[in-house]
């Protein structure tokens, strides 16, 4: 795969490094040779970025987003020229079950952040992940850009709060930023196994009916994790080129409507395996309908996916595949 030169050599601070995008992010970013510098509060053994020895090829800074001052040093330090901002509380029960800690980190944590980069003149781009939950329930569908971003829940509204104060430090300060809102994220890596995608890959290896907690027809539009890491780094690459553009959010997207029952019973196929899920129907606090237009991305930048919701998933299959085929050898050499 080849990658512009814009990272050849470049200082890139990634927060978020540990998580599902993350992993990935940092290995595309280490591919086109950037300096990597990530972020990391907590030690996360599991993680792509650990169990794929990329850990490795990086700088870590211990610390916080939450820290303006732990932030200030880190890229005042490393000369950082490109800032790529995924750290977030992102799974939506723990919000509904602990709204504070999700706000305080989601929201906090993004103008630390984004004030720390306004202090520290080496910072050339700032790309920020947001979320399709920032618009919060909409009566128009797809969500444009210009939809109102109007988040009702603990998780959606933090989502919204960031994405706004991001605009705010772009149009305000002139910061060189510009936001991400990308449809569900699923792909390799993603040990969260409440999240429909990597929950149902295990229930079927082992032989149990995968849970939907929900009725089954909610709505959702669904992103492979490389493909979102490769729209962070065009967005950081069309900051450069394109001035005009901070402050701006982006939907990024296959835009396919898929409901989460159709999705379960296309990963059941893939497997090939005869299960039927077992449809609980106790999800609350979480919007119905949501799927994006992308063509804003796809009229400014050319830009397209890389990944069919299918090849997306052939790639997910192969790597927990290999997951659990390495944790059931390692649990025969340890008996």
């Amino acid at each position: 795969m080849s990658y512009s030169s814009f990272w050849r050599d470049r200082p890139v601070f990634v927060t978020g490094g540990t998580g599902l995008v993350g992993g990935w992010l940092v290995r595309r970013l280490l591919d086109a040779g950037a300096e990597v510098v990530c972020l990391m509060r907590d030690w996360v053994p599991q993680s792509e970025l650990v169990t794929s020895r990329l850990i490795e090829k990086v700088r870590i800074v211990r610390g916080d987003v939450r820290s303006q001052q732990v932030l200030e040093r880190a890229l005042g330090e490393y000369e950082i020229a490109t800032v790529l901002h995924l750290a977030a509380q992102a799974t939506v029960n723990a919000a509904n079950r602990n709204p504070i800690s999700t706000l305080d980190t989601n929201i906090r944590g993004t103008w630390a952040l984004l004030e720390a980069c306004r202090r520290t003149p080496t910072v050339q781009q700032i790309v920020m992940a947001s979320s399709d939950k920032a618009y919060g329930d909409q009566e128009i569908l797809p969500y444009a850009e210009t939809a109102p971003l109007q988040g009702r829940h603990p998780y959606d509204v933090s989502k919204s709060c960031a994405d706004l104060i991001g605009q705010m430090y772009g149009y305000t300060y002139r910061l060189p930023v510009a936001i991400t809102r990308c449809g569900n994220f699923y792909g390799g890596g993603d040990l969260n196994w409440s999240r429909i995608v990597p929950g149902t890959i295990r229930s079927v290896v082992r032989g149990e009916r995968p849970v939907i907690r929900s009725d089954g027809q909610y709505v959702r539009d669904y992103f492979y994790v490389e493909d979102g890491a490769a729209a962070y780094m065009l967005l950081a690459e069309q900051l450069e080129l394109r001035p005009d553009i901070r402050g701006q959010a982006f939907n990024f997207s296959n835009e396919l409507r898929i409901t989460v029952l159709e999705l379960v019973h296309k990963i059941i196929a893939l497997m090939g395996s005869d299960l039927e899920p077992e449809v609980r129907n106790e999800a609350s606090h979480e919007i119905r309908v949501q799927y994006l237009d992308a063509s804003k991305a796809r009229t400014l930048f050319s830009w397209k996916p890389l990944f069919s919701l299918e090849s997306g998933l052939d790639a997910t299959l192969r790597w927990y595949r290999q997951f659990f085929s390495a944790a059931e050898e390692q649990a025969h050499t340890h008996v």
